[in-house]
């Protein structure tokens, strides 16, 4: 599952906000916890010096060696819960004395020093005070009494005093939730409003707008990143209008050239057709380059028709005649004109209506055939399969069927297969005419391999074609 948010606005008021209010729940943590050990080392030193300034004071009032009234004496002055020991005597031995530690003990009979130590105990906080009494000399020397003071305090109202403090720190980083939130949402606002422009234009070029552009705001990173898509969406308006131009060029030569060379090659097509009458009377030599003739100047008239027809296409002015066909049977009609009848077989379910151009289905089923037929091997099958919607014509062969460095490129404009078959009867445009064609009706065309091997080609037609008329 995926929790952290898609969106650049979404990330950034995430991101705003957890820092603001991670920032604002540290400080304010780091605020309560110096102020808890402030108020526990204050609390501390002031029991402890309170404790010692009672010490002092009833200290030079006691007799040496004590007695038990002398730590009674003692104990009073400090106050309750103290206990107060000398060898095997005990003043205020019971109640909370008893949480005095072995460990407390050891510590202020093994120095001259007053120790502290913090325990817990019944699930509340103790501050336990120990401190050895010792006695001054007329000459200010010390020496130990023996007597040992242990003090017992109940830290509960401190520990109260800093979960109030504790309180606060997550009172104060709850307060500042809605304050990023607020803060995040402008931020986001100024920093995404020139993101927004930006992919509004990239989109609007994308579509096609060459003109859209930006405005730059300010002085930041985001402004020189305007500027670039600016540049670069003008040196693409410029890059696309000059191949526009070329394209333009290139089809207009195409279309003047193919029309230019109808003239002549229909003078030229009607002179061979009289030399191939007489062809078979020359000698051998001359019969060939004259048979050779004739074939090239044939190859040549069906690439002037191809260029045209793909020039129609190219300008947008190519038109379809729409009539009812018997696809089944324009099918039967195409293979008999070519001769091709008895190389290749036909299933259709019988008679299959459908508005078509039956021209231009001609020229799909011989280019489709015929490329079965030069570059496949038998058998070749066309099938004609219909539905309530579309009308469906497959064509396979038994050959090797289409690499897959072939595949891509079946419909691309004069792509041969085979770079040694540079002078085959193909001008390299008849798949790319089929192509064009299928789509002229609102259909498609499309190559692969069957799953039995050989070549596939699959035409689809609507029964409701769009065409151009």
């Amino acid at each position: 599952m995926r929790l952290w948010p898609r969106g650049l606005r979404a990330r950034l008021l995430v991101a705003f906000v957890l820092v603001t209010v991670l920032g604002a729940g540290a400080a304010s943590w780091s605020s309560a916890r110096s102020a808890s050990d402030a108020l526990v080392v204050t609390t501390q030193q002031r029991i402890t010096q309170t404790m010692t300034d009672q010490i002092r004071a009833v200290t030079p009032q006691l007799t040496y060696p004590p007695d038990q009234a002398t730590l009674d004496r003692l104990r009073a002055a400090v106050g309750v819960n103290t206990l107060v020991t000398y060898e095997n005597l005990r003043a205020g031995a019971g109640g909370d004395t008893g949480l005095v530690t072995a460990a407390l003990r050891t510590a202020v009979r093994g120095g001259e020093r007053l120790v502290t130590q913090r325990i817990t105990a019944r699930d509340r906080p103790w501050l336990l005070i120990g401190t050895p009494i010792t006695v001054t000399a007329p000459d200010g020397t010390q020496t130990p009494s023996g007597i040992e003071v242990y003090s017992v305090h109940d830290l509960s109202g401190v520990e109260q005093r800093i979960d109030g403090l504790t309180r606060s720190a997550v009172v104060t980083a709850a307060l500042a939730l809605p304050l990023a939130v607020l803060l995040a949402l402008l931020a986001a606002g100024s920093v995404l409003r020139p993101v927004r422009m930006l992919r509004d234009t990239a989109r609007r070029l994308a579509a096609g707008d060459m003109d859209a552009r930006s405005a730059p705001h300010g002085a930041d990173e985001l402004a020189e990143l305007t500027v670039t898509v600016n540049e670069m969406a003008g040196s693409l308006q410029s890059s696309m209008a000059a191949l526009r131009q070329m394209q333009a060029d290139a089809r207009r030569f195409a279309a003047d050239v193919s029309h230019e060379l109808r003239t002549p090659l229909s003078t030229l097509t009607a002179v061979v057709e009289v030399l191939a009458t007489t062809a078979d009377g020359m000698a051998p030599d001359a019969r060939e380059s004259a048979r050779l003739a004739i074939t090239e100047t044939h190859r040549l008239v069906r690439l002037v028709e191809d260029l045209m027809e793909v020039s129609r296409f190219d300008t947008g002015t190519a038109r379809s005649h729409v009539e009812e066909v018997d696809v089944a049977g324009a099918v039967q009609d195409c293979l008999r004109a070519r001769g091709w009848l008895e190389r290749v077989e036909v299933a259709a379910p019988g008679e299959v209506r459908l508005r078509v151009d039956r021209r231009r289905l001609d020229v799909i089923v011989a280019n489709l055939v015929g490329n079965a037929l030069r570059h496949g091997a038998p058998p070749v099958l066309v099938r004609v399969a219909a539905s309530p919607g579309q009308v469906r014509l497959e064509v396979t062969d038994g050959g090797p069927g289409l690499s897959e460095q072939v595949l891509p490129h079946v419909f691309d404009r004069f792509y041969k297969a085979d770079i040694a078959r540079t002078r085959t009867p193909g001008s390299g445009l008849g798949l790319a005419i089929a192509l064009e064609n299928a789509r002229l009706h609102g259909g498609e065309l499309t190559a692969g391999n069957a799953s039995g091997g050989g070549a596939r080609f699959v035409l689809w037609l609507p029964r409701n074609p769009e065409v151009a008329s």
